[in-house]
C-alpha cells in the first residue's frame, strides 16, 4: 500500500514548499512505519472490541533544536493518517485539560461524574480520566511536549500507562530527548519511571540537521520593525501569521508564584503581547523568567518612545529583555523607533543604553544563527 504521508511529503518538495532534507527524510520513514502500522490495526467494533484488549502501536518522538521541521512532519502525518480517532495539540493545552478533568472528578458527586465521565465509583481519578481520552482519540499528536511543572511530572506516569493500556498510540515533538524531561526538577526521581515508559512505547528520532527553517522567515523579513505605521504593522502581523502557520491561538497561562498570569496570544513556542501588556502592568522578574523559559520566539508590539515620565516601563522592558537576552530568545518588535533612539534622553537614557545594545545584537543574523 503506497503511504499517503510520503506522497504529501514528496508533492510538497516538487511545489517547492520545503526544500529536500535528508534529517527529515530520515525522520519521515519512521513516521511511514507507523501510518502503515496504525492501517494494518483498524478499531476493532462490535463483539471484537468487547473481547480485545487494545493495544497501541510503537508511536514516534521528534526531537530537536527550533526549525528543523518536526511540526510540519507531524503535521502532514497527522493530515494524511487514514486513523479516525485521532487528535493533534500542544502538550500544554492537553494538560490543562488533564489537570481540569481531575479536579471535575474529585469535586464531582455522583450525578455529576456519571455525566461527564460515564462512571461514578471511586477515589483515584486517572482511569476515569483515562477512559475519557482513550475515547476521544486513538492516536494523540502533541506539539511542544516538555515538562516544567511538578504537578504534571507527578501524574505523567501514572496517566500514560493508563492510556497506554487503552490503546493509545503517541506521536510527539519536542526540544528535549526524554531522558532530558524535567531536568533538575523537584523530586525527579519520582518521575523518571515515565521517562521508561515513554522510551518503551515510542521511537525516539532525533531531527537536528543543520537548517533551522523558521529562521528564514525571520531573515526575510526582519526582525525589528519601525516606525510603527500601517505597512509595519501589516509586516509584524504577516510574519506573526507565518511563524503560526497552521496552528490557532490557543492561549497560555503561567503560574508565578502562586499568582496566574495569562497571554491570550500564545501558541506552542510562540507569544505575541503588547508593550502595555508586558511592561505598563504590575508584572516583575520572576514574570518576565517564566516568559524566557515557556516560550522561544517573543512578538513584541507597540514600543513607544520612552522618557523619564515613563521611567517605570522602561525598568520592566530592561528587565524583560535581559531575561529573553539570557534565554536566547527569537525576539521581534514592532515600535516607534530604532533600538538607539527609543530612549534618546531624559533621565534614565544612559542606563537603557546597555539594552538598546542588547536590542541591536538580537536583531542581528549572528544571534538568529546561534540560539
Amino acid at each position: 500500500m503506497a503511504s499517503a504521508l510520503q506522497a504529501a511529503y514528496d508533492a510538497r518538495i516538487r511545489e517547492g514548499s520545503i526544500q529536500p532534507d535528508p534529517a527529515q527524510a530520515a525522520a519521515l520513514q519512521r513516521l511511514v512505519r507507523l501510518e502503515a502500522d496504525l492501517a494494518a490495526d483498524p478499531p476493532r467494533t462490535g463483539l471484537k472490541k468487547l473481547f480485545h484488549k487494545p493495544e497501541g502501536q510503537r508511536g514516534v518522538y521528534l526531537v530537536g533544536p527550533v526549525g528543523r521541521g518536526k511540526s510540519m512532519l507531524m503535521d502532514l502525518f497527522f493530515e494524511t493518517s487514514k486513523e479516525t480517532s485521532k487528535r493533534r495539540t500542544h502538550f500544554h493545552v492537553f494538560m490543562g485539560e488533564i489537570h481540569r478533568l481531575i479536579d471535575a472528578w474529585r469535586k464531582g458527586d455522583a450525578a455529576a461524574r456519571k455525566a461527564k465521565f460515564g462512571q461514578h465509583k471511586g477515589d483515584d481519578p486517572i482511569p476515569p480520566v483515562a477512559d475519557v481520552v482513550a475515547g476521544q482519540a486513538r492516536l494523540l499528536c502533541f506539539d511542544e511536549f516538555q515538562v516544567t511543572d511538578i504537578a504534571d511530572a507527578m501524574i505523567l506516569g501514572r496517566l500514560f500507562s493508563a492510556l497506554f493500556a487503552r490503546g493509545v498510540t503517541l506521536v510527539a515533538t519536542s526540544n528535549r530527548l526524554p531522558d532530558e524531561l524535567y531536568k533538575n526538577g523537584i523530586n525527579r526521581q519520582l518521575f523518571t519511571p515515565f521517562i521508561e515508559l515513554l522510551k518503551s512505547k515510542v521511537d525516539v528520532v532525533t531531527l537536528a540537521g543543520p537548517h533551522d527553517y523558521r529562521l528564514d522567515r525571520i531573515r526575510a523579513a526582519g526582525a525589528w520593525f519601525s516606525p510603527i505605521d500601517p505597512d509595519n504593522d501589516r509586516s509584524f502581523d504577516a510574519l506573526w501569521r507565518e511563524m503560526l502557520g497552521p496552528e490557532e491561538e490557543s492561549g497560555e497561562t503561567l503560574e508565578v508564584l502562586g499568582r496566574k498570569v495569562h497571554f491570550p496570544h500564545a501558541a506552542g513556542g510562540l507569544l505575541r503581547a503588547s508593550f502595555a501588556s508586558l511592561c505598563a502592568v504590575a508584572l516583575g522578574p520572576n514574570d518576565y523568567v517564566a516568559i524566557a523559559e515557556r516560550f522561544h520566539t517573543v512578538f513584541l508590539d507597540g514600543v513607544p518612545t520612552l522618557g523619564s515620565n515613563r521611567r517605570e516601563e522602561a525598568r520592566r522592558l530592561v528587565i524583560l529583555i535581559d531575561e529573553l537576552y539570557e534565554a536566547r530568545t527569537h525576539l521581534i518588535v514592532l515600535a516607534d523607533a530604532e533600538p538607539t533612539k527609543l530612549y534618546p534622553e531624559g533621565d534614565g537614557a544612559f542606563e537603557f543604553e546597555r539594552t538598546a545594545s542588547r536590542l541591536q545584537e538580537m536583531r542581528s543574523a549572528d544571534w538568529l544563527e546561534d540560539r
